[in-house]
């Protein structure tokens, strides 16, 4: 089957993002459309990740013509397989350099007691493999309805048992139960993992509905009537999470069903526009950038966090890591904004220099 080019175009727009509201000069003087909400509300940050989901799904829809000449055990095997690699590879980038620096200046060992277990990429692994298995064994319409099962039943737990508090969610409270305090993130103050284990259950929505969206688009070809009925689609959906939005906040770090139908209706918009600006436009805009990103995504995500984590870990002196000597040496004249942000988009050219290198080489690493 035929590439869909607007979907590489669209995972490589979301990797882009992806490491440059990950990279910072610093993170004191950053502009607020490149942060998180901080609870309940919306970004445009907080678009990125729910898009990289929405990309996964969309891939399912050429895949799933593959599995209909293979045998069950084999389709599950590759699914097993990659999902493990995913989720080790995320395990390990949050665990890396293995060490740490002592309050003396001295490398200590990290123990696994204290590594973060949950994460963007495992997240990542878990709604793949489960939603290939949805995917194989489920009909659109039952899809469909699963989805909408999840969203209303996430919904209901979150609501009878806790509130949507940062302390007092349910998430939290099966988190500690099940993982420890130990093993989950501690940026919000407390321990607290916006990649948790049920919060992932209505991520899960994010790729069936790439999925569903991708089948939709491929099958017959693409016309102007189906762009027609993706927009009509995604003005429904919006309406729906604004509605939802009154009684279930938008919120990523809860990954709420009203966020989750939020940014649905938002990536089938932004897919819409990219399909029309690729195929319909007499004059096609060029997206090669973004495609370059698009053809090795996890390589390059990963590129960027190893040398983000690299960079912070090495010491130029006792008080600065390289990653900000780096930053205040080159880019802090612009001032502490406009400097910040420089900073981030010249790590993210870095790593798209590496990605073309790769791509003008035909070399494209997979799981």
């Amino acid at each position: 089957m035929k590439r869909f080019k607007a979907l590489d175009v669209f995972r490589g727009w979301t990797i882009c993002l992806m490491i440059i509201v990950n990279t910072p000069g610093d993170w004191n003087f950053t502009f607020s459309p490149l942060l998180h909400a901080n609870w309940h509300g919306f970004t445009p940050t907080d678009l990125v990740f729910p898009s990289f989901l929405f990309a996964v799904g969309n891939a399912f829809a050429f895949v799933k013509t593959r599995w209909a000449d293979k045998p069950l055990s084999e389709v599950f095997q590759k699914i097993i397989k990659r999902t493990l690699i995913i989720f080790l590879l995320g395990y390990l980038m949050y665990w890396f350099p293995f060490v740490s620096w002592t309050d003396s200046g001295d490398l200590a060992l990290v123990p696994f007691s204290e590594t973060r277990i949950l994460g963007v990429l495992q997240r990542i692994a878990i709604c793949y493999f489960i939603g290939a298995t949805m995917i194989y064994f489920l009909t659109n319409r039952q899809l469909i309805i699963a989805s909408a099962i999840i969203l209303l039943g996430y919904w209901g737990l979150l609501s009878a048992f806790g509130d949507y508090t940062l302390e007092g969610n349910l998430v939290r409270t099966l988190d500690r139960l099940i993982l420890g305090d130990s093993h989950l993130y501690g940026g919000d103050g407390i321990p607290f993992d916006p990649e948790g284990l049920l919060s992932t259950l209505p991520a899960i929505c994010n790729v069936i509905a790439g999925y569903l969206v991708g089948k939709f688009v491929i099958q017959g070809g693409i016309s102007y009537e189906k762009l027609a009925k993706m927009l009509m689609i995604a003005t429904g959906l919006l309406a729906v999470a604004y509605f939802w939005d009154l009684s279930f906040p938008f919120n990523k770090k809860l990954w709420t069903s009203s966020f989750v139908i939020l940014t649905i209706g938002l990536d089938i918009m932004a897919l819409s526009i990219l399909i029309y600006a690729i195929e319909f436009l007499k004059k096609p805009i060029n997206f090669n950038f973004f495609e370059v990103f698009g053809k090795n995504s996890l390589f390059i995500y990963l590129l960027s966090e190893y040398l983000a984590i690299t960079l912070l870990f090495v010491r130029v002196d006792e008080n600065q890591s390289l990653y900000n000597y780096i930053y205040e040496k080159g880019f802090s004249w612009f001032g502490p904004y406009y400097g910040s942000f420089v900073f981030a988009m010249a790590f993210m050219m870095f790593c798209w220099l590496i990605g073309l290198w790769l791509d003008k080489k035909k070399i494209y690493i997979k799981v």
